[in-house]
């Protein structure tokens, strides 16, 4: 017999409003509590069944088995089929991932990639939790969701099929994180099925909650290996996607090369090593299957190897069929399409240690007649929400590595509980230089006015760049089409020199300007909605009695119960 998440309505005293969301006082997904479900169980003796992600055909989702299949799938406890199961031994590394039978490797990518920052994933992972320990079958991990950290809580039953695990198993026979950890993320995501194909941008941003840069390849940047060393020095999370036939829908094709196409690799490492009278810059890539390596110049075996120092050599070289391998920076440009790097702030950009980032960030609404303007070809532009940006002191010179002094992301939150059916519009972002002005701007503004030059346009997220000067800026995120609704989550990172005072604000003023009723009532609903568009019990119950603090001493306020009837006569799912 287990325990089920019937329990999870039961609540522990909230954090602050402004304190929700954040890596302290993460949003526990779907209201479900891992002390208070892990507690319940250690004194009822059962061991944790999560009734939200079930252990059925529903979590897998469909399209990845047939149904004879599906009939035959077992779920088992992480445990069950070893004597000394463990979340980690001897620490973590990529090559405790393989990847199973969903197109996944965007998100093992990235996950091998965070085995490389311990200060992150000790934030994925929380360390209170184990096979040992208070152990009775309950796990949680977290993930950051458009500008929230979850804290998202599983049961540890794996689905096999005939004996072997279907997904990520544990590679060295008796080593569940990977595989713990990528069933929470399908949970997150609505089911296993969820996660075939996608970005690795995608789970770098969700592993971190940072700012993630992808850089073109096709015609790649002048000091892009220096930055590709900053970022590794900074513990940033890299991956990169190899090259794909126009048209072709992707099938694991493996190239003569060795280099499977239209496949995730994270990047794993750098290095310049002399062979004979020059210096050569190589890249190290790992594949998530855990095989098939590239077998062109600076492979395992490709003779290069006998021309550099044999220490050199040995520190470097492994030559065992495990996935990972090293490559040329030139063989790297001409064989993948990008790299993407991500980490919680975007130092990688600057060489020397002059330099800091100060973050500010908002969540806002596109909403049908009242603030979804489309792009700018279109006549409602302006209807649009804006932002005023005041750049106090804009530092053009505490770093000379490069030009940039100014991150702007934004990125639309997904509605659909399942990630694949979740509608991705196109999106974009442009930015004004303005005098200082309190009320939104007036269509006859944009008539008159260029935004400054920037590529804008793309789906899920945007990030630019740009150098600019102090003064007020107005930034204008938008769909291409007008009426389109969606959320979305903007951040935006100045630069400045470490000398300055760190206070709250440091050179970055921002806020909105002339936020509507209606806009002002989706800000409330999106500071309490745990599940983006839509609000649960739970949800509701935090949003009212915060309204009525200091009015409910009597009455104690509204009950999870009294919220659960609200929603049912209005007919909302809870």
């Amino acid at each position: 017999m287990s325990v089920s998440n019937e329990c999870s309505n039961t609540r522990s005293a909230h954090p602050s409003a402004d304190k929700q969301g954040t890596l302290g006082y993460p949003m526990k997904f779907k209201g479900q509590d891992f002390e208070l479900l892990r507690n319940l169980c250690l004194i009822s003796g059962y061991r944790f069944r999560d009734g939200i992600f079930p252990s059925n055909m529903d979590s897998i989702g469909p399209d990845l088995l047939t149904a004879e299949e599906l009939r035959r799938v077992e779920w088992v406890r992480a445990g069950s089929q070893h004597k000394n199961p463990h979340l980690f031994v001897h620490g973590v590394s990529r090559f405790d991932i393989h990847q199973g039978k969903v197109g996944n490797c965007w998100f093992l990518a990235a996950l091998g990639s965070l085995t490389f920052a311990p200060r992150i994933m000790i934030n994925v992972i929380p360390s209170d939790q184990g096979f040992t320990k208070k152990y009775v079958g309950i796990f949680h991990f977290r993930f950051w969701r458009f500008g929230k950290w979850m804290d998202v809580v599983i049961d540890d039953k794996l689905p096999t099929l005939d004996g072997r695990y279907l997904f990520v198993g544990p590679a060295n026979g008796n080593e569940f994180w990977p595989a713990l950890l990528e069933k929470a993320y399908a949970k997150v995501c609505g089911s296993y099925s969820d996660l075939h194909s996608g970005l690795i941008s995608e789970a770098l941003v969700d592993f971190t909650g940072g700012v993630h840069i992808s850089f073109n390849l096709t015609k790649p940047r002048e000091d892009l290996w220096e930055i590709i060393q900053r970022a590794a020095a900074h513990e940033s999370l890299m991956g990169s996607g190899s090259h794909s036939e126009p048209g072709v829908k992707p099938v694991n094709t493996v190239l003569k090369n060795g280099l499977v196409q239209a496949h995730a690799y994270a990047v794993t490492g750098v290095n310049m090593v002399h062979c004979g009278n020059k210096n050569v810059k190589l890249v190290r890539l790992w594949n998530p299957w855990g095989n098939t390596e590239w077998n062109g110049s600076w492979s395992d075996k490709s003779p290069e190897w006998n021309n550099v120092d044999p220490e050199t050599r040995k520190l470097l070289l492994r030559d065992c069929d495990n996935g990972e391998f090293w490559m040329a920076m030139e063989d790297f440009t001409a064989n993948f399409t990008q790299i993407d790097i991500c980490n919680v702030y975007p130092h990688f950009l600057d060489s020397g240690n002059d330099c800091i980032w100060a973050m500010s960030e908002h969540n806002g609404s596109w909403i049908k007649g009242t603030s979804a303007g489309g792009s700018l070809k279109e006549d409602t532009f302006w209807k649009n929400p804006q932002y005023r940006v005041n750049l106090k002191t804009a530092h053009l010179d505490c770093s000379s590595s490069t030009s940039f002094n100014f991150v702007v992301y934004l990125m639309q939150k997904l509605a659909n509980k399942h990630r694949k059916q979740s509608l991705r519009l196109h999106i974009g972002l442009s930015i004004f230089k303005h005098c200082d002005q309190k009320e939104k701007f007036s269509a006859e503004f944009f008539s008159s006015h260029q935004p400054i030059p920037s590529y804008n346009v793309g789906s899920l997220g945007v990030i630019e760049f740009f150098q600019l000067e102090p003064g007020e800026y107005l930034i204008v995120p938008s769909s291409y089409n007008k009426d389109q609704e969606c959320d979305f989550f903007l951040s935006m990172y100045s630069k400045t020199n470490h000398k300055e005072k760190m206070d709250s604000d440091l050179n970055l003023q921002f806020s909105q300007l002339s936020v509507s009723h209606v806009n002002s009532h989706m800000k409330v609903f999106a500071k309490y909605s745990s599940q983006g568009q839509e609000i649960n019990a739970n949800d509701l119950q935090r949003l009212l009695n915060d309204s009525l603090k200091g009015n409910i001493s009597k009455t104690g306020g509204f009950s999870f119960d009294a919220c659960k009837g609200i929603l049912a006569v209005m007919d909302v799912s809870f």
